[in-house]
């Protein structure tokens, strides 16, 4: 199947049980979907658990969207909404149980870059908390590569605000995460950008 595909022609075929169709969007989509559902959860195990989801439910059964260009939205939304549920089941858990989640190690980091990296991660974390929920996913959605419209379309936002707002929510995120930055070290300029590396 040529990778030059549209993802209409995808779901046409994916519709019709085409598992190499299948196979094709997922390689395509697939770290757009997990960047915006990491920028969410914060843990590679949530998150893979989400993306994992997320194709799922593509694959059982894929929408009917007419626009092209709209399957990555609509895969970053059902990604939103699974983040959101399992954030709020976290909570509740967490309240009724007090437990505390340490993500596990991996093991092909040494020690000093695995500090280094999960510092950096906790304090994008932490100015991400900080923001609202539509900032917040205004910001995860722009960074994982959707188009200003898409974001609009998926915020539920006029088109015309995504820029207004987009601006809005990096300032906030920018001042949240110098907060949060130790005083003697310089915060990076686009630590979103890093933390999705």
């Amino acid at each position: 199947m040529p990778a030059t595909d549209t993802d209409s022609r995808l779901l046409q075929r994916l519709t019709r049980g085409d598992s190499a169709a299948f196979e094709c969007i997922f390689l395509r989509h697939y770290q757009s979907v997990y960047r915006v559902a990491y920028g969410l959860s914060g843990r590679r195990d949530v998150t893979e658990d989400i993306v994992q989801e997320t194709f799922l439910e593509l694959y059982r059964q894929p929408p009917a969207l007419r626009e092209e260009g709209s399957l990555l939205s609509w895969l970053c939304r059902v990604a939103l909404n699974k983040c959101h549920n399992s954030l709020r089941s976290e909570r509740r858990a967490q309240e009724r149980e007090g437990l505390v989640y340490v993500d596990a190690l991996e093991p092909d980091y040494n020690p000093e870059d695995l500090l280094l990296k999960s510092e950096e991660n906790a304090r994008v974390r932490d100015a991400l908390a900080q923001l609202t929920e539509r900032q917040r996913s205004i910001l995860l959605l722009r960074y994982a590569g959707l188009s200003y419209a898409e974001v609009a379309a998926l915020a539920e936002i006029a088109p015309g605000s995504v820029g207004t707002m987009l601006v809005r929510a990096e300032r906030a995120f920018m001042a949240a995460y110098k907060k949060n930055s130790q005083p003697d070290s310089q915060p990076d300029v686009y630590p979103l950008e890093r933390a999705k590396q």
